[in-house]
């Protein structure tokens, strides 16, 4: 555990315990989260990686043109 963790759960402790369980319950939800996330990101890389040649093959072949990200 770093040395800030341990410094925010040591301040923790000394809140209620309701604030407490919030607090648990937030971080727990956030590390959930964010476990998803990675997986879903890790199972994408090929199909990213797909679209990304398909997009610059396109590209190369003039069948599509720049644009930017506040364009449709």
């Amino acid at each position: 555990m770093t040395a800030l963790l341990q410094q925010a759960f040591e301040k923790a402790s000394h809140l209620p315990d309701p604030d407490q369980d919030q607090l648990a319950q937030a971080l727990l939800s956030e590390i959930e989260s964010e476990s998803r996330w990675n997986h879903a990101f890790d199972r994408s890389q090929d199909m990213l990686q797909r679209m990304g040649a398909k997009a610059l093959a396109d590209m190369k072949a003039g069948c599509g043109k720049e644009m930017g990200f506040d364009e449709l």
